[in-house]
């Protein structure tokens, strides 16, 4: 990816500590705007929640708004995204690929028509899709939809995506190029349904440009982030540099500078009108959350080193399987590895960053940060007990004192 030029003139120089706190609101982790809409607001807010297959203490698409709006029932944060829009009728969220496969607001459908285009185009993910399997997929969707993938014929024949069965592989190349939405989920399965059944008609008949598409795209991406360089921009849905560079300057984001940062960055210029006031959070974080899903974003705003372990081999991992941020006054300040057992949240492992670790007044701080991030967490999944395993001496004393 090449370097963009600074921008001659621009509208506003920054510090990096105010192009953090820009950055925290508008992921929802500063003020009180946050928490306003529930889950379909803060969906609006990100423009697309990542969803993954791992568990620990709940999915990540659950621990997204846990950490900004506290403790919401799992339940509750399921009917938001796969219930109803709020006026009934159809959907209010659909599944697609943005970052990585994401729940994304309704709203969006027409936004992502590029991608799916780009995908006909290709004409294949992995697979070639074998004869007529999408007429039968089709046939049985219109006679008896919504199915999941094993009652539209049966998920895989073996184990791993090059060992999908004809029936997989026709479905997701029917999902990739919008013939079917998927816009609910029961027991993790995709349910899939003909997309002019569950798309509002509204939204359906949309087939903006590519140009448009990516003008929109990234306008979202600006907004969620605050401020973000041309590398920020497109990793949010996965652009090319090249897609940006084309649209920037329509998107309506403004050019700034940000002190020690020596890329060009652009900035939501609603962000800017209003100074980041407010109350910070005081949380874990998914490793998958959007604050912290770009590690060179993530180490060039917070000075944090983030990567997720759950792929690594396990003698060779730093910090655990689900390693997740601890964020507490606006800052990434640790690390905590968490499992449960019964109705004990288990920090395996805890880890505080070194510059809290270098005083006892600032070790007490991100101890008690700690245990307040620990404590809430375990509230929220049903846990009455926490124990830390490994950890700094002082560090679990502290957190598992009474």
């Amino acid at each position: 990816m090449t370097k963009t030029k600074m921008p001659d003139k621009v509208e506003a120089e920054l510090s990096a500590d105010e192009a953090r706190r820009l950055a925290l609101r508008a992921q929802g982790l500063l003020g009180a705007d946050g928490r306003r809409g529930g889950v379909p607001g803060m969906l609006a807010r990100l423009g697309a929640v990542q969803l993954d297959t791992i568990s620990v203490l709940a999915r990540s698409h659950e621990l997204v708004p846990y950490a900004r709006l506290g403790a919401v029932a799992r339940d509750r944060i399921e009917t938001a995204y796969w219930g109803p829009s709020a006026g009934g009728g159809r959907a209010a969220a659909f599944e697609y690929w943005a970052h990585a496969a994401s729940i994304l607001p309704i709203e969006e459908w027409p936004t992502l028509a590029f991608r799916r285009r780009q995908y006909q185009r290709k004409g294949l993910r992995w697979h070639k899709v074998p004869d007529g399997v999408c007429d039968e997929i089709r046939a049985k969707l219109k006679a008896e939809g919504p199915l999941t993938t094993k009652e539209l014929g049966g998920a895989k024949a073996g184990g791993d995506w090059w060992q999908w069965s004809d029936h997989k592989i026709g479905i997701e190349w029917l999902w990739d190029v919008g013939e079917v939405a998927c816009v609910q989920r029961i027991g993790w399965r995709r349910v899939y349904d003909l997309a002019e059944r569950v798309v509002p008609d509204e939204l359906y008949g949309q087939e903006p440009d590519d140009a448009a598409c990516l003008t929109r795209l990234v306008r979202l991406a600006g907004r969620a982030l605050g401020v973000a360089t041309r590398a920020d921009l497109a990793d949010y849905y996965r652009l090319k540099g090249e897609q940006v560079d084309a649209v920037v300057e329509a998107s309506g984001l403004v050019p700034v500078r940000v002190q020690g940062w020596p890329q060009a960055a652009w900035a939501d210029p609603d962000a800017l009108a209003v100074p980041p006031r407010g109350r910070h959070v005081t949380t874990l974080l998914s490793p998958f959350d959007s604050l912290v899903w770009d590690r060179a974003r993530t180490s060039r705003v917070f000075g944090f080193d983030h990567r997720l372990e759950a792929y690594v081999p396990k003698a060779k991992r730093v910090h655990g399987y689900f390693t997740m941020p601890l964020l507490a006054g606006g800052r990434l300040v640790g690390r905590v590895d968490p499992a449960r057992e019964g109705t004990t949240l288990v920090a395996r492992q805890v880890s505080l960053e070194p510059g809290l670790t270098r005083s006892a007044v600032r070790l007490r701080e991100g101890a008690e940060a700690l245990r307040t991030a620990l404590r809430n967490a375990a509230e929220w999944v049903g846990c009455d007990a926490i124990r830390v395993e490994r950890a700094d001496p002082e560090v679990k004393r502290l957190v598992e004192a009474e």
